[in-house]
């Protein structure tokens, strides 16, 4: 295990420099503000997500007192972590030192990750509990060991205390699981220990669902009239295709799972990540909600590509770096490394007449200050009139001040 640590100890510190370089960028998103304005109102649930992220909202208050670098620092250390997890599994998954190398570049190199793990959304956290779960099960698979069963459910609980899609995941591994021997882990009473640490963990929010009149099902239903509804299963699939290296790695990866007499005694999570992909997709899911089932993937692909190359090693090294260079000309794309002006003309965001349209996320980014100083001098000027209203009836005058 020492030997692979500066590996992935250098993978980190590149991870952790690109993101630094985009979270002091712009400003915060709009998405950032809201999950940061229900840190000031702590409850067990909100309107559209469970009450993690507020938790954390409001620890980078303490913590930061809502600086920007300081606020992204958490979904990066979650992104950072995701690398390292990756590269671990490849190890338990019996990669050697090119694996490990492999499974790291395929996460710098899959660009999404990038703006997950730069804004402050539950996205990120969602990808680290998948990511941990997966990792978990197979150390119980190679070990049969009940602690990962029970941590498993403990990520479990917890990954349902920040995005409900964890259910998706959970609902893979229970089928998957039937493919493990027989699906002999489930005469196991830890398994089920497991399920109701998670259920104990995450019954607050439950409870709180029902005294609310559960405001998940009034959020879902108008998730899916005004935006789910409108994502074609087709579209679902190219979004896919818009990363084609590290998808291969991944295709790779899922399809030794499957068949691979190295890797079939992990059958279990070949299985979940089918029944995951398919759920996401029969439900019209976001095209991002499954990408959180990517680092397996590579960790597995990595293992795959390592053992077909085991007489020619440096090929391996050679696919590592191909795969990450067709990433790096994007990653500006992804999070906000370039100074603006620099970004402006590196998108060619330039017009004739000088002005400048940024779009998607960066769009997001900017305005915000703005605004609050207008909504600020609305505010004080109201004040003022309405105190010059007291004022005048002090003296005696009649009621002269006027409503607004």
């Amino acid at each position: 295990m020492k030997k692979y640590l500066p590996i992935i100890l250098a993978l980190s510190v590149v991870k952790l420099i690109v993101q630094w370089l985009g979270n002091r960028n712009y400003g915060f998103h709009r998405d950032e503000l809201l999950h940061l304005s229900v840190s000031e109102h702590l409850d067990w649930g909100f309107m559209e997500f469970p009450p993690l992220i507020g938790v954390l909202g409001k620890v980078s208050y303490w913590l930061f007192d809502y600086a920007l670098v300081g606020v992204r620092l958490f979904p990066t250390l979650a992104g950072i972590t995701i690398l390292i997890l990756c590269c671990l599994m490849a190890i338990e998954l019996g990669g050697k030192s090119r694996a490990v190398l492999l499974a790291g570049f395929c996460i710098l190199a899959f660009l999404p990750f990038y703006r997950n793990h730069t804004l402050f959304q539950p996205v990120a956290f969602d990808q680290l509990f998948w990511t941990l779960g997966f990792y978990l099960v197979i150390k119980f698979i190679n070990s049969q060991h009940k602690k990962y069963l029970i941590l498993a459910g403990l990520i479990l609980g917890l990954g349902l205390l920040n995005k409900y899609t964890i259910l998706v995941w959970a609902l893979g591994i229970c089928v998957g699981l039937f493919f493990y021997r027989k699906g002999a882990v489930y005469r196991s009473k830890w398994l089920y220990v497991s399920g109701v640490l998670s259920f104990l963990i995450f019954l607050p929010n439950i409870i709180w669902q029902a005294q609310h009149g559960f405001p998940l099902i009034k959020h879902l239903q108008a998730l899916h009239a005004n935006q789910l509804d409108k994502v074609s299963p087709l579209e679902f699939g190219l979004e896919q295709l818009n990363f084609p290296f590290t998808l291969i790695i991944s295709l790779l990866g899922l399809t030794a799972l499957l068949i691979d007499k190295r890797l079939r005694k992990y059958r279990a999570i070949g299985v979940a990540a089918i029944v995951i992909i398919s759920t996401m997709w029969l439900l019209n899911a976001k095209a991002y909600y499954v990408f959180a089932i990517y680092p397996v993937l590579f960790a597995s692909g990595a293992v795959k590509v390592e053992s077909i190359f085991a007489r020619k090693p440096a090929m391996v090294v050679v696919i590592a770096v191909v795969v990450l260079l067709h990433s790096i000309y994007f990653i500006p794309e992804a999070t906000p490394i370039l100074p603006i002006d620099t970004y402006v003309k590196y998108a060619g965001l330039e017009t004739e007449n000088g002005r400048v349209e940024l779009k998607g996320d960066y769009a997001d980014m900017f305005g915000w200050e703005e605004q609050v100083q207008l909504v600020d001098s609305v505010y004080q000027s109201l004040k003022l009139r309405y105190l010059g209203g007291e004022l005048r009836r002090g003296r005696g005058a009649k009621n002269t001040w006027k409503e607004i």
